[in-house]
């Protein structure tokens, strides 16, 4: 599925401000500040300045939170988006209630203990992110995640994302029966995504610490349904065809 950019001169913007570029200008500019998170249940609540509210948008990191303060504004980032920039970007501290900074391990148990599929979840988010994806909650399409291939006001998002994982038996439940299967198909065949999944394999490592996530694979596929019409060449040749798959098709997604 292509691109479906919003309004004429979108890709262009996109391509002279690539997300790259953008996250870099995110990861300066917290590091200049010595940006520090608050730990807030599930989420890490971080007070920022004029310039790290612009690039927090641009990059499409958490959501602002409307409070009486004029010279600052707070962002409600999620579990995974404060991890990502704790620990795979380096540009965020984060403390807990006693004011105390927690390191990378105390972290990761913290946000294990709020959220059991974390490991797998983070290990896809980040996945996507290192490829300059923009990645958001996906609850209101009835997914884990939506990818953009840019920000959202520019080019809506093709992806519709489900974690799973090969080794926990599926901790989020889904697509264990055909019903859910074909409903997930067909929804995101109406809000013109393509479903991909995201398989999560630990290789026998667990996850005692973030360390671990070195040592995890993660496949991807896409699923879409089956449509003879577009896989026929000609009326005859369906005329002929006496067996049709009963099952979507499967492919891998190309990088």
């Amino acid at each position: 599925m292509a691109p479906r950019w919003k309004g004429k001169g979108s890709e262009a913007k996109a391509l002279a401000d690539p997300m790259s570029k953008i996250i870099s200008q995110l990861c300066a500019s917290l590091i200049q500040i010595d940006a520090q998170g608050l730990l807030s249940g599930c989420s890490v609540l971080l007070a920022v300045e004029t310039e790290q509210i612009e690039l927090l948008t641009r990059a499409c990191f958490g959501r602002p939170i409307i409070t009486s303060e004029k010279d600052k504004q707070w962002f409600q980032l999620g579990l995974e988006e404060a991890f990502y920039l704790c620990y795979s970007l380096k540009c965020l501290k984060i403390v807990g209630e006693d004011n105390c900074h927690k390191n990378a391990v105390e972290l990761w148990q913290y946000m294990k203990s709020e959220k059991a599929a974390f490991p797998d979840f983070y290990k896809a988010y980040s996945h996507l992110r290192m490829k300059n994806w923009v990645v958001r909650p996906g609850s209101q399409y009835g997914v884990d995640f939506v990818a953009y291939r840019h920000h959202p006001s520019l080019v809506h998002s093709e992806y519709a994302v489900l974690v799973l994982s090969e080794e926990d038996g599926d901790v989020n439940g889904r697509l264990r029966v055909w019903s859910d299967f074909h409903c997930t198909i067909r929804l995101c065949g109406s809000v013109a995504k393509t479903l991909l999944v995201l398989s999560i394999n630990k290789n026998g490592h667990g996850a005692i610490s973030p360390s671990c996530l070195e040592r995890y694979s993660i496949k991807e596929h896409t699923i879409t349904r089956w449509s003879p019409e577009q896989s026929r060449e000609d009326r005859i040749a369906i005329e002929k065809e006496t067996k049709l798959p009963s099952t979507p098709a499967l492919q891998e997604l190309q990088e």
